[in-house]
């Protein structure tokens, strides 16, 4: 899952994103309602989390931009703005939810976890291919019914193969949508995961090793 904060106090930007990036997200960050705009422009995002009091452009613009732009993307306002009018407002807008500052980190972390267990489950049942099962809905991996334990980014890469059977998918694809824009291009993180992923999906089991390598494209599940 692929975030992005907008927050112009950079303590609360800082401490939001460290949070998100050790719970498994893959997360930008924009200092103000330009950069916003210019990240939901560049890239999907499956959550935004905005705050409203932003230089350049404010955060009721930036929300209604993004959900014209977006409009699956979860926006969930971080503000100080505690009254029934801004509520109102923000939600008018186009956010999906509002959580007013101070807020408790496990608490957002919550309201994510709920709404993307919605997002899966509506979106997608059980994604198969031959005998890989992957269920998005609880994240569960199984091949012939054996569980197979992933860690956040292998499991990413994988729902992300998964959704796209047979498409030759590049490592900068991998890079956009598993990781994030501070993740370098030139890194050789994408073949270390698929290759523990191969491993982990082939130990133990005759047949297919699913992950193919298209030299100099990126790789086919």
């Amino acid at each position: 899952m692929r975030l992005l904060v907008v927050e112009d106090e950079p303590a609360i930007a800082d401490a939001l994103s460290r949070t998100l990036r050790r719970n498994g997200y893959a997360v930008d960050v924009a200092e103000n309602g330009h950069e916003a705009l210019d990240s939901a422009a560049a890239s999907d995002y499956d959550a935004v989390l905005l705050d409203l009091n932003l230089p350049g452009v404010d955060g009721m613009t930036v929300c209604r931009e993004i959900r014209t732009a977006q409009p699956h993307c979860y926006i969930l306002m971080v503000t100080a703005r505690t009254s029934i009018d801004d509520r109102i407002a923000g939600l008018d807008a186009g956010a999906d939810d509002y959580l007013t500052k101070p807020f408790d980190l496990q608490e957002l972390l919550a309201r994510l976890r709920a709404v993307f267990r919605r997002d899966r489950v509506a979106r997608q049942p059980v994604l198969e291919h031959g005998e890989l099962h992957l269920d998005p809905a609880t994240q569960r991996v199984t091949r012939r019914g054996v569980d197979i334990t992933l860690n956040r980014k292998e499991y990413g890469v994988l729902e992300y193969l998964m959704r796209h059977p047979d498409k030759i998918v590049s490592q900068e694809e991998l890079l956009d949508h598993v990781w994030d824009s501070e993740a370098d291009p030139f890194t050789n993180t994408v073949r270390v995961h698929i290759m523990k992923l191969r491993r982990k999906i082939n130990d133990g089991f005759e047949g297919p090793g699913y992950i193919q390598t298209v030299v100099g494209r990126g790789y086919r599940l």
